[in-house]
This record gives C-alpha cells, structure tokens and sequence, in this order.
C-alpha cells in the first residue's frame, strides 16, 4: 500500500503559567543555574582547547567531561540538578555551533547576505533566557493540571487549553519574575486544505506597519510608546536604587514586567495580523 498523504506529522507548542511556591522557583532558579554553568564551561573548554590545537570537543567528549565536574568537590553541586537537563544544555550548544556553521556555507555558496549569518554561541547570563529542558521522565496530568517532573515532583499549571498529541518534551522558562512550561507535542492531522485561491502581495512599512496588494493595510500598532512613560519613570527609579539591594532586585523585577507586557502587546497584535491574512489568502507574497 503506498503511503498516506491525506495526513500530515503536526508539532505544537503550549506554553503555560506554573502555580509554585518560593522554595520550588528557588529549585528552579538552580537548575537553570547549573544548566548556564555548563553550557559556559563547556564554551570555554571548547574555546581553550580549539586555540591551542585547532580541534573543538564535540557533544559526546563534553558529556564525558561533565560527569568528570560532578565529580570535583568544587561542583559537586552539580549532583543536585537533572542529568538530562544538563546534558540538553549541551545539546543546545553543540545545535548552536551546527547552525553557525551552516550558516557559514550558505554563505559561501552565496544563497544568503552577510547580515543572515548566524553567530557562534554566546556565553550566558545569569537572569537572561534562565531555562531548562526535560525530553523524557516527564509527566502531564491534565484532568487535575499538574506536570511532573524530575526532582521536582508534581507542579501545578494554569490550564487555559486542552493538549492534544503526544507530549514529547517539555522546557521551564523564567519570564520577567514567573515561570512557565512549554510541552511539545506530536500528532497527525488532515492534511489542510485552503478554502481560499487568493493570493496577496504584502509591503511591510514604517507610517504603515502592513500595505495589501488589495488596496487595504493595517496600521502600527506602537505598543511601546503607549508604555513609554511608564517605562521610563520606572528605569528612572531603578537607576537610583543602591545596585543589588532589595530595592534595586524590586525596581528591576518592575522594568522587566513591563518589557514583558510590551512584547505580550507586540507579540498578540502580530498573530491576529497573520491569522487574518492567512484565513482570507492561499497565497502571500513579503
């Protein structure tokens, strides 16, 4: 039997807000902790072994390594953290040295502008992206939303929606204060058929955020400036708090909030933008 085409392989995200404790966001925070510390180590390593002889570890000699720091006194706390979160951090590293240099050929083969290429890894900051991954050991409860996960126990989650497919990995992120678990799931679903045979050619602008083929355009949305004095009063007080005093860690938590409300503002507008373009066109042309 030959295959079926009426169905195609669907990957989805949910993201939702987790309803912790201080004592398990401070696990949380160590976690993310350990998952940077490695990702730098091992950066470093790599950087430090390639100029003296040219050659980078790779992913399966920077696990090895890995097991070899749990062992040293000095980070032995490493012990306390997930393995398989750990190792994902390596993972990350080594998927973004891949992307560099592929980048690198596209380049070289003239297919993409300099401006495209991507950039090698980046060492990390602490209260920047803090995040960790689990691809397996994991467990979803959605009938009393909660999540399970390893040396974490069951977690509570706002449940906005239902989760259809099959989980197969799931990630803890920290965004402005909060943290949230994003699962990734796997199912087949129709293939889809668009109702529309329209096609439409979009100009993105500046006075106009989107100009139509069609004659009509949508205009900016400027969610920063709706925010901007608030923002600003709030860096003002930030910049006179006494730096990592209580006040300044509040006054910082308050600026982030805020660029996290302008992103949320930005990041909705686009989706209803594209959903409605989407819905109406078969085809669109940037």
């Amino acid at each position: 039997m030959g295959e079926d085409v009426s169905t195609v392989t669907r990957l989805q995200r949910y993201q939702f807000e987790l309803r912790i404790n201080e004592e398990e966001a401070h696990q949380m925070r160590g976690f993310a902790g350990s998952c940077r510390f490695v990702f730098n180590r091992a950066l470093a390593l790599q950087q430090e072994i390639h100029d003296l002889c040219g050659f980078r570890p790779g992913f399966d000699e920077l696990c090895e390594e890995r097991a070899r720091w749990k062992e040293e006194p000095e980070t032995s706390w490493l012990k306390d953290a997930p393995s398989q979160a750990l190792q994902q951090s390596l993972k990350n590293l080594e998927d973004a040295w891949k992307r560099h240099f592929e980048s690198l050929k596209e380049l070289k083969a003239g297919k993409i502008h300099p401006i495209e290429v991507v950039g090698p890894p980046r060492f990390k900051k602490k209260g920047q992206h803090d995040s960790f991954r689990f691809p397996q050991g994991f467990e979803l409860d959605q009938e009393n939303s909660r999540v399970f996960l390893p040396k974490l126990g069951w977690i509570r989650y706002r449940n906005s929606r239902e989760v259809l497919g099959e989980a197969r990995s799931v990630a803890v992120r920290q965004i402005a204060g909060k943290w949230f678990i994003s699962i990734l799931t796997k199912r087949e679903v129709k293939k889809p058929v668009h109702p529309s045979t329209s096609a439409v050619g979009i100009d993105m602008g500046v006075v106009r955020f989107a100009t139509l083929s069609n004659g009509k355009f949508i205009e900016p949305l400027n969610s920063f400036k709706e925010h901007e004095d608030r923002l600003r009063k709030a860096q003002q007080a930030f910049s006179r708090k006494e730096k990592y005093s209580k006040n300044w860690k509040k006054a910082k938590a308050k600026v982030q909030r805020i660029f996290a409300c302008i992103a949320n503002v930005r990041l909705d507008f686009l989706h209803k933008a594209s959903h409605a373009i989407s819905k109406n066109h078969a085809m669109v042309v940037v």
